[in-house]
């Protein structure tokens, strides 16, 4: 098993392993537990190879339909991290790796939408606090289903790898006790790993607008992450979403096998 947070399979755009953490009780969350990535677009079979050698057996698609199956009829109000035109998959995952959708966003909820664009939330953690707040059955869901998926690592993934994705991994992160400047700091690392996937599709880096969103508000993206954990219970929000204890000790086993002695 490998001991690096860096991924380098083909085709593979900000994805890294979600291992090698610290924790508040001086623990490291597991290596090849949890992957979390950007749209598999450009995946190779090659690089489904390496995946599969590395120890992914399930990959949750946390994108809406319309972004996984494209139509010619535009959203009526862009949804949380749809930051990319919508196109099909690469060469399909082996069978050996299960696939699931699992979208989080809720894009029918129109109203909600609006006033995430109306803020200028959209494409920043600013967005998670509200999202958490009316959606926490969606949430559930995610982490309901990574319960019940087959022994092996998940791999998890929206369009850019950043935000829904982003929001999943410091829930994740969060059950497993890991520092909430380590949760603040793999969400950062996204800025960078981005521009890659930027310019294989042929697309602008959207990383100034971003920063100056959050200039505007007197923050930065570690700071909004930071701000989103401070007070928060994700085990008993979990729970009251309808998460079990059983499944949330599923969840937080795999990540926090490893200890420091």
């Amino acid at each position: 098993m490998s001991t690096s947070r860096a991924v380098t399979w083909e085709g593979f755009f900000n994805t890294r392993d979600l291992g090698g953490l610290p924790t508040t009780s001086g623990g490291m969350t597991s290596y090849g537990a949890f992957f979390r990535a950007a749209d598999l677009r450009f995946v190779t079979e090659t690089g489904w190879a390496q995946a599969r050698e590395s120890g992914v057996r399930t990959v949750i698609d946390l994108r809406n339909a319309d972004e996984i199956r494209p139509t010619d009829t535009p959203l009526t109000a862009q949804a949380g991290s749809a930051q990319f035109a919508a196109s099909p998959e690469g060469p399909a995952a082996p069978t050996a790796v299960g696939r699931f959708e699992v979208p989080l966003d809720d894009i029918d909820d129109i109203e909600f939408w609006q006033h995430v664009n109306r803020e200028r939330l959209n494409g920043t953690p600013l967005y998670y606090p509200v999202f958490l707040r009316r959606k926490a059955e969606r949430c559930a869901a995610v982490i309901k289903k990574i319960a019940h998926t087959d022994p092996g690592g998940v791999l998890f993934h929206c369009g850019g790898g950043r935000d829904r994705t982003g929001l999943i991994a410091l829930l994740l992160l969060a059950l497993a006790d890991v520092e909430p400047q380590a949760i603040a700091g793999d969400y950062a690392l996204s800025a960078e790993a981005l521009k890659a996937l930027y310019a294989a599709m042929g697309t602008a880096d959207q990383q100034p607008v971003i920063q100056a969103i959050l200039a505007d508000r007197g923050t930065t993206a570690e700071e909004a992450v930071m701000a989103t954990l401070d007070g928060f219970d994700v085990e008993q929000y979990l729970l009251s979403a309808g998460v079990t204890s059983s499944e949330l000790h599923s969840v937080r086993s795999r990540l926090s096998s490893l200890h420091i002695h």
